[in-house]
């Protein structure tokens, strides 16, 4: 076999290859030591962190179906001091490359408050800001379907810190390009696209929905092709990375992403499934790569565009 470039750059970042493990469902990284080494992979996104600890929602709060799942977790963390204290500490002792922080908060105080914090951590490569958690002054209204909001965020993140900042959009908004121009307007450095849509089942058995909270978040291979479409439609209106999310369990994903703009992809759902599927995938790479005779993934970023 032909030797073919995996690199890819996020903000000046160089990873041997695209692949990292989504938040939440990758835990704090360490947890994956005892499938395989978790160094093999580009990075991971560990699990969405707030300012103080939360129970997450009651039980149950994961619903099957077809081509996925439904979550209501409910950002079930330690809070913000004990993942910088416990979290991280035993990360890096598997885990010998950066890694990237999910952050997300109840109002604007706890985004400014945790991304000061995390941005003094040398383990921390990118900030990933989550924004589509429920913003509590705001009405109980989520932070990411108001493009003013996501600007705000950003820009004030921005001012507390010095790593790159991602925004992570949710998709449950009329116009995707409205918010990522306003991420990209106030100083973002990145986005990542998409989080989960939202989605409900019922129990034919009781007629009541499954999930205690009703509606949690849809994700699974049955949201790709939506996650390719917003991210192709960024893609073309923002000068910044994108780091695309959705449905992505194979190679042959991977690289469709890449081809719609995407300079690197997490792997969500696919990890709930399978352990070892990112594991599989960065295996797997290469052998796509020479298929589709691409010898380097840089090349091929938003290549799905060029006339």
């Amino acid at each position: 076999m032909n030797t073919v470039d995996t690199k890819v750059t996020l903000s000046n970042w160089e990873l041997d290859n695209p692949i990292i493990p989504a938040s939440g469902c990758f835990g704090y990284g360490y947890e994956f030591m005892q499938f395989y080494d978790i160094n093999k992979l580009g990075s991971f996104s560990f699990k969405g962190t707030t300012r103080n600890p939360q129970k997450g929602n009651p039980l149950p709060r994961v619903a099957e179906c077809s081509d996925g799942m439904i979550n209501s977790v409910g950002l079930e963390n330690p809070g913000i001091h004990k993942v910088i204290e416990e979290e991280l500490p035993k990360l890096e002792k598997v885990f010998h490359k950066k890694v990237i922080a999910n952050i997300s908060g109840n109002s604007l105080a706890d985004f400014v408050y945790n991304c000061k914090l995390i941005d003094a951590c040398d383990q921390v490569g990118i900030i990933e800001v989550n924004v589509s958690c429920p913003n509590v002054h705001g009405g109980k209204i989520p932070f990411g379907v108001d493009s003013k909001i996501v600007g705000e965020v950003t820009k004030r993140v921005k001012e507390v810190t010095t790593k790159p900042i991602y925004i992570k959009l949710s998709p449950n908004v009329t116009n995707i390009v409205d918010i990522a121009v306003s991420c990209a307007e106030n100083g973002a450095d990145g986005i990542v696209l998409i989080n989960t849509l939202q989605g409900m089942r019922i129990d034919l058995k009781t007629g009541r929905p499954i999930l205690s909270q009703t509606m949690g978040g849809y994700s699974g291979p049955g949201v790709f092709p939506i996650a390719e479409r917003m991210v192709y439609q960024v893609y073309e209106n923002v000068d910044i990375p994108i780091i695309g999310v959705g449905g992505i369990d194979s190679a042959e994903k991977v690289i469709e992403m890449m081809y719609a703009g995407a300079t690197a992809v997490e792997i969500g759902t696919a990890n709930v499934v399978d352990p070892w599927a990112s594991s599989k995938i960065v295996d797997d790479l290469p052998r796509v790569m020479e298929k589709y005779q691409i010898k380097s993934l840089r090349k091929i970023i938003g290549g799905a565009h060029n006339e």
